[in-house]
């Protein structure tokens, strides 16, 4: 018996501070990774040939409305990604602390929050300059008695989001006017903690200016008369290892804000309240609802079909029609899926203005694709590329690809060394080679094409349901 309880209390002491000491390091490691941020300047950043910017899911910042990728901070990191000759790749966080984790890491290059520029971020990184400003307001509803000043917030609960400046900025109003109140952090996004206010789930929380009066518009319920904090300068973070990418962005602020773009998105994102008022509202807006069209249902049955993610097909769809079933190309293609005549026909589609029938049809197509590459390229993921590719530019133009890559040296089981060799199907080098029986290509338009599908996917996948 007493060598069992020392037993126990041996393993209770050793799990006890191993726990201890192993929670120590990490907190330690977590407190200390801004100290050697990993080193990514633009040059790199161009090399690979895409900027990663982490953005919040919002109705003013990024949001998929229709299908369509919209935003204030999305039409921006667009409009630089296209100066600084790269693709953007957007990375959907609302926590503060680890966007700022992330860009240190290296797994993003800039933060796109509209942050406040104050001395404890200033550790964690360099900002740009300014794109504007914003104060802070105390949201509230108008049915339990507004307060009006400081005094009024005494034995109060506040609702606020974690890591933001509203703390502090809660903290100096207890500390200057001597009130006590209680001041909540949890995580969340600004436009979940208004809704949370109005749901009657809390009473109180603190947000920017900009984005209240956004939701005052179109909720009468709402008050944001009592200011919390002035306005202050907004920024992007960058690491602060990054002086060419921080130079870059700065150009490009100051450039834009002569052209007047910054001012034509602020008003059009955060003063438009009709504009508001859909985003907000609309099923078909990944703030409110969970849809992305109004043939989710068909797309959802044809990517069972296939045995794929409904989001993947559906992005797919997108980037064919725009899910406009009339749609019709220049050369000819109609449809959901965007089949020329020959392959309606062929795969079996009557009525090509039928939208199931022509989704199938490209479904049934897609089919005939994935019996094509099956054997040659066994993983699934890889094999949907080289599909993609092959929807788009034909199955022949990527197969040329396929065994250039073969005789070359590279991997035929890779839809990143596939791509290389159909990007150089430009080249009479390559497609004159004895192996090519499809001849000349723009292969790169077809290596974008399958890069514009998997970024709408991953922003399908993160901001819809399955």
């Amino acid at each position: 018996m007493k060598k069992a309880l020392v037993g126990v209390l041996v393993f209770f002491v050793i799990s006890f501070f191993g726990f201890q000491c192993t929670f120590i390091d990490n907190r330690e490691t977590q407190e200390k990774y801004w100290e050697n941020p990993v080193q990514i300047d633009l040059d790199e950043i161009v090399k690979r040939g895409y900027l990663r910017a982490i953005v919040d899911n919002s109705s003013t910042s990024y949001y998929i409305y229709r299908g369509r990728r919209m935003g204030y901070e999305f039409e921006l990191l667009k409009n630089l990604a296209n100066e600084l000759g790269v693709r953007l790749h957007l990375i959907i966080k609302s926590d503060i602390q680890e966007a700022f984790y992330l860009l240190n890491k290296g797994k993003a290059d800039v933060i796109a929050m509209n942050l406040e520029i104050t001395e404890p971020r200033q550790k964690l990184a360099k900002f740009s300059y300014p794109l504007g400003q914003m104060g802070t307001v105390l949201v509230q509803r108008k049915d339990k008695k507004p307060l009006n000043d400081f005094w009024e917030l005494q034995d109060k609960v506040i609702h606020i989001r974690k890591d933001a400046v509203y703390k502090a900025q809660l903290d100096n109003i207890q500390e200057a006017y001597g009130v006590n109140f209680s001041i909540q952090e949890e995580k969340g996004d600004n436009e979940s903690f208004i809704q949370k206010v109005i749901n009657k789930e809390i009473d109180y929380t603190v947000v920017d200016r900009v984005e209240a009066m956004v939701s005052s518009t179109y909720y009468d319920n709402l008050d944001i008369n009592l200011e919390i904090s002035p306005k202050s300068d907004v920024a992007w973070a960058v690491r602060k290892n990054a002086p060419q990418l921080e130079a870059a962005i700065n150009e490009w602020i100051e450039k834009k804000n002569k052209a007047g773009l910054i001012n034509t998105l602020f008003a059009k994102y955060f003063q438009n309240s009709k504009n508001s008022f859909f985003r907000n509202n609309s099923p078909f807006s990944s703030v409110a609802g969970n849809t992305i069209s109004p043939y989710d249902n068909i797309i959802k049955k044809g990517a069972e079909s296939l045995g794929w993610d409904w989001r993947l097909l559906a992005s797919l769809v997108y980037k064919e029609s725009g899910f406009d079933t009339t749609a019709t190309s220049y050369a000819g293609a109609v449809g959901l899926l965007q089949l020329m005549p020959v392959t309606l026909e062929r795969f079996g589609v009557e009525n090509p203005n039928d939208p199931l029938e022509s989704l199938m049809g490209g479904v049934n197509y897609l089919k005939y694709l994935d019996k094509f590459w099956r054997e040659r390229i066994p993983e699934a993921n890889e094999r949907i590329k080289v599909m993609l590719a092959s929807y788009n530019i034909g199955h022949g133009h990527v197969e040329d690809a396929w065994k250039l890559t073969l005789k070359y040296g590279g991997n035929p089981q890779s839809w990143e060394s596939i791509a290389r060799f159909l990007q150089l199907k430009n080249d009479p080098k390559y497609f004159r080679d004895p192996v090519v029986k499809s001849g000349y290509a723009k292969g790169h338009l077809a290596v974008n094409y399958v890069d514009d599908i998997l970024i709408l996917y991953e922003s399908y996948r993160v901001l819809i349901d399955p």
